[in-house]
């Protein structure tokens, strides 16, 4: 059984519907899992978990969410060197850069990321929430 911590921003509450579908995935064979919105969590959140799936919307010009995100995984970076780690968000406009630096910067950190950051405009669909729920089984593979 692992311990799996899924951390997330919401504005609309889209990013907040994968959060939650991302977690139902990571509880398959019994996973204990932490649901937590950025404001709950901290980094020992992330020490203290076998795996990371963290969600945030794109904001402004494709940057994750200053006030609170954004700091927060800059707190990871000393302490999320090794963990296995999947990012999710949604949009409304744009190509997905948000994401692509997001990744980036977690492979700096040393994260090791399973899958590339799953991405879905708007309010997600059945299919989208089927995509997070996979996406979080990925995560406890």
């Amino acid at each position: 059984m692992k311990k799996v911590s899924v951390i997330y921003w919401s504005g609309t509450g889209n990013t907040e519907m994968m959060a939650k579908a991302v977690a139902e995935g990571a509880k398959d064979g019994g996973n204990e899992v932490k649901l937590l919105s950025v404001d709950q969590a901290s980094a020992d959140d992330v020490v203290n978990a076998d795996a990371v799936a963290l969600g945030c919307p794109s904001m402004g010009a494709e940057v994750l969410e200053e006030s609170e995100m954004e700091p927060f995984v800059e707190s990871l970076e000393a302490v999320i060197s090794g963990k296995p780690v999947v990012l999710f968000g949604s949009y409304d406009w744009g190509n997905g850069e948000w994401m692509k630096d997001w990744e980036e910067r977690m492979k700096n950190y040393g994260a090791k990321l399973v899958e590339e950051g799953l991405i879905l405009q708007l309010t997600p669909s059945d299919e989208g929430l089927e995509a997070c729920k996979t996406l979080g089984g990925q995560l406890v593979k």
